[in-house]
């Protein structure tokens, strides 16, 4: 049986840390922010965390 390719697009969005936990940041942080609060603007630095089905989605896409 072939080698699975690992999606590049799944492995440049995400990060599988060593304990498999998947990371990611999420969308619409970088632009238009001098309406949002401080608050917000504050959240939007934090990285995210995946769980539940749609991990394990993206660990078996990113394996190498």
């Amino acid at each position: 049986m072939n080698r699975l390719k690992t999606n590049k697009a799944t492995t440049k969005r995400f990060k599988i840390t060593k304990n498999k936990k998947v990371l990611f940041r999420p969308s619409h942080q970088n632009h238009y922010n001098a309406d949002s609060t401080g608050d917000e603007t504050r959240k939007k630095r934090k990285i995210k965390n995946v769980g539940g089905a749609l991990k394990k989605r993206i660990i078996s896409k990113s394996r190498t």
